[in-house]
């Protein structure tokens, strides 16, 4: 298997009228978040179909990928990852981790690195030292910062909510809308399993949170609830 073949298959149902949308939706025009990011125009469920047949494509080809230019072939690179590392081996396991942190910077938006970062970054640090998500959280890269907090969502569905809370507080002063979103709904994610943690978190910080990132963290509490977090 090499990657000319994944790009075939991806390029095959490729659609301009969809990448047009995609290009819209995903931020692409100059000075926006996804500024020059290019588009064959495949929907998600197709491109999962295609990751599954190659799965066993080799990690250097894999690596290839996800250098593509191209928004879809990178999400694809990053699923066929995402599918083995469930079924590694550790010493897989860690290779592919490694190629994720060496690669980050085609890890270039929201839905790469929500698709990815909490199925690889996460479980592979579950038993390990976690220092390099408060590392990635200080990074200048937005995407980097996202990959931080969204990774969390692996240790939350496990009910250890400690990096979530601690890095969501080291973001708290962030610029961006996207951390804003992010750490906004990982809180949210915390305060199901736990909402008097998230409240805890809510009652010290909410006051200078950004809006749009108390309004995400707040979405499912009662309309009164809300209210009065808002009006602080």
């Amino acid at each position: 298997m090499k990657v000319a073949d994944v790009q075939t298959k991806l390029r095959e149902i490729a659609d301009p009228v969809v990448a047009e949308h995609s290009q819209r939706f995903f931020k692409t025009g100059a000075g926006e978040y996804g500024e020059g990011d290019q588009f064959l125009g495949i929907r998600v469920p197709d491109i999962r179909k295609i990751a599954k047949r190659f799965e066993k494509l080799s990690l250097i080809q894999i690596e290839k990928l996800l250098h593509s230019g191209y928004h879809e072939e990178r999400l694809c690179a990053l699923i066929i990852l995402v599918n083995r590392f469930k079924k590694a081996n550790p010493a897989e396991q860690e290779r592919i981790y490694k190629l994720y942190l060496a690669n980050t910077s085609y890890v270039n938006n929201w839905d790469l690195v929500d698709t990815s970062a909490y199925k690889i970054v996460g479980p592979y640090l579950e038993d390990r030292n976690r220092d390099v998500l408060y590392d990635l959280a200080k990074s200048d890269n937005l995407w980097e910062r996202r990959i931080a907090i969204i990774s969390t969502l692996y240790f939350v569905n496990n009910n250890d909510f400690k990096d979530t809370l601690a890095i969501a507080e080291k973001l708290l002063d962030d610029n961006h809308d996207l951390i804003h979103k992010a750490t906004g709904w990982m809180l949210r994610e915390v305060g199901k399993r736990d909402q008097e943690k998230e409240e805890s978190f809510l009652e010290k910080h909410a006051s200078q949170m950004p809006r749009t990132m108390l309004r995400y963290a707040i979405e499912h509490f009662s309309n009164a609830k809300r209210k009065l977090y808002l009006n602080r």
